[in-house]
């Protein structure tokens, strides 16, 4: 039986760098990647398994947003035989900038789709695949810890997987499966050009990607619950229980506007 890992929303950012680490760190039989841009897909399959010298990892072009997406993936694991997952990166997600009222609805429910029901399902459907000392790591964010004026759909669907993850880690303790949240700040991926709608191409003083995934890897392995690589973002989470939730709502409304365009 085949010992895979798997790491959605791998065509670029932690996912990609998931991606090279997983190959590089461990000794999974395949790594399976999903992502939507199946050009850009492609290219971290060929990178990676030609500087292996073999085929390792595998691409799944495909959608994997909400119930339908959910589905899709179900589907695909059913069509492989005789595998269990030693690692599931639940990495696909994506953020928006600016006040809720200013965003366009279609584009926050997507966010809520991708972050909350797709880490969820996608979960529920690799339970039956992980054996004992089998590893979960949802991403989340350092935005999962307090409210977020100008974030406000981004932190809540954070936070529901900050929860979520920490909840499922208490009920697959007995079965040696371990679930670990990945809460980072400011990394240099496309995020916040994407959060931005092209308006900020890259996030200020962010850290680069290989710092935060290697970290990762190390404390969910461990069996820590929650990976946050930088003490300052560790101190922010610590600082957000002592202030007022509206406080912090009403602060970053006011004094951390991100730029964004939407037309």
């Amino acid at each position: 039986m085949k010992n895979v890992a798997i790491v959605t929303g791998a065509s670029s950012g932690l996912g990609k760098e998931f991606t090279k680490q997983i190959e590089q760190k461990f000794d999974y039989d395949e790594i399976w990647i999903f992502a939507r841009r199946e050009s850009l897909l492609l290219e971290v399959e060929n990178q990676i398994n030609e500087k292996a010298g073999k085929k390792i990892v595998k691409s799944f072009a495909v959608d994997i947003c909400g119930k339908d997406g959910v589905k899709r993936f179900s589907d695909i694991l059913e069509s492989e035989k005789d595998f269990s997952v030693g690692l599931f990166v639940n990495n696909a997600g994506f953020g928006t900038y600016g006040p809720f009222e200013d965003t366009p609805l279609e584009k926050e429910l997507d966010m809520i789709e991708i972050n909350c029901v797709t880490l969820t399902g996608l979960c529920g459907v690799v339970l039956k695949y992980l054996t004992s000392n089998s590893v979960i790591i949802n991403t989340a964010s350092l935005a999962a810890f307090m409210p977020l004026g100008n974030f406000a759909v981004y932190g809540a669907s954070k936070a529901y997987a900050l929860s979520f993850s920490v909840a499922l880690a208490a009920e697959l303790k007995d079965k040696g499966v371990k679930v670990c949240a990945l809460c980072p700040g400011s990394v240099s991926t496309e995020f916040a050009n994407v959060a931005s709608n092209g308006a900020r191409k890259e996030v200020k003083g962010g850290i680069e990607p290989d710092k935060v995934v290697a970290h990762c890897l190390k404390r969910a392995f461990k069996g820590k619950k929650i990976a946050m690589y930088r003490f300052k973002w560790k101190f922010t989470a610590l600082l957000g229980r002592f202030v007022g939730r509206y406080l912090v709502a009403r602060y970053t409304y006011k004094y951390k506007k991100r730029p964004y365009q939407y037309n």
